[in-house]
């Protein structure tokens, strides 16, 4: 089952491998790239002109917003106490938990092998640096780090400027 017939896809949705990926009743925005190995599950949505980079993990309950960058194999949550069986030993179902969503705004960008926690919400042209571990929020515009992710630093403080505003048309003004 690579696309489902319950996905919703944008105009110009590019995905080079439609064969190698899984996504099933989740919304990709107008042209975004959607790379070989991802999942993306029910109820999760993709913005406009997203990146999701090979072998990501995007579960259910996960909104990324317009101009974000997901690297490679990065791992998103949607539970903090997983657990495989109820407190009778049976195995759980949908109805034994419920989702908890994650949000990445608009225009942040996540780093290869970072795993984000489930809660949390990652700022506006904020950056995930790779291998990171994100288990609380990450301020509009930071550099996060580490395990767990620290914020190391600010995005506007760059030199060069971090997100080509001017350039993004409709989208910067949104």
């Amino acid at each position: 089952m690579p696309i489902s017939d319950t996905v919703r896809l944008g105009d110009k949705v590019a995905i080079p491998h439609p064969s190698l990926v899984n996504l099933y009743g989740c919304t990709i925005g107008d042209e975004s790239k959607i790379g070989a190995f991802v999942e993306i599950q029910k109820n999760s949505v993709v913005g406009t002109r997203c990146k999701i980079s090979s072998h990501t993990f995007v579960c259910e309950g996960v909104v990324i917003e317009d101009g974000v960058f997901i690297g490679h194999g990065v791992m998103f949550t949607n539970d903090r106490y997983p657990r495989a069986t109820t407190l009778d030993g049976g195995l759980q179902t949908e109805v034994d938990w419920s989702v908890e969503g994650t949000r990445v705004k608009r225009f942040a960008s996540i780093g290869s092998n970072a795993t984000v926690v489930s809660g949390v919400t990652i700022g506006e042209g904020a950056l995930v640096g790779a291998g990171a571990v994100v288990t609380r929020d990450v301020p509009d515009h930071a550099i996060v780090a580490g395990v767990p992710a620290r914020i190391i630093g600010d995005m506007r403080q760059r030199v060069e400027e971090p997100v080509p505003y001017e350039l993004l048309g409709d989208l910067a003004g949104t």
